[in-house]
């Protein structure tokens, strides 16, 4: 069970990640822009698009879907559709 949810938490990042930065990139800015411009710190979005994020709270979330000119809701949307019907989030620490 415990190497299950690393798996998902794994993929959940994994798929945040592309999408992040599949967004930031069609926004043609780079990291050090869209970090000031979202008020979280560069190591913070290098983190997430690589995929090296351990965990991510709302707050971040929030600011990360400003910074890419979305609504959370659209992210989280978004990323929901990535990782499929099937997956779930209510096992996350």
């Amino acid at each position: 069970m415990q190497e299950k949810l690393k798996v998902e938490k794994q993929n959940f990042i994994s798929e945040l990640s592309k999408i992040v930065k599949s967004h930031r990139i069609k926004l043609k800015k780079n990291i050090y822009s869209i970090s000031a411009e979202a008020s979280t710190p560069r190591s913070t979005w290098r983190d997430l698009e690589f995929g090296i994020s351990k965990n991510i709270n709302l707050s971040t979330f929030c600011k990360i879907a400003e910074g890419l000119e979305m609504k959370p809701w659209e992210l989280l949307k978004e990323l929901c559709d990535k990782l499929g019907e099937e997956y779930s989030f209510s096992d996350f620490d």
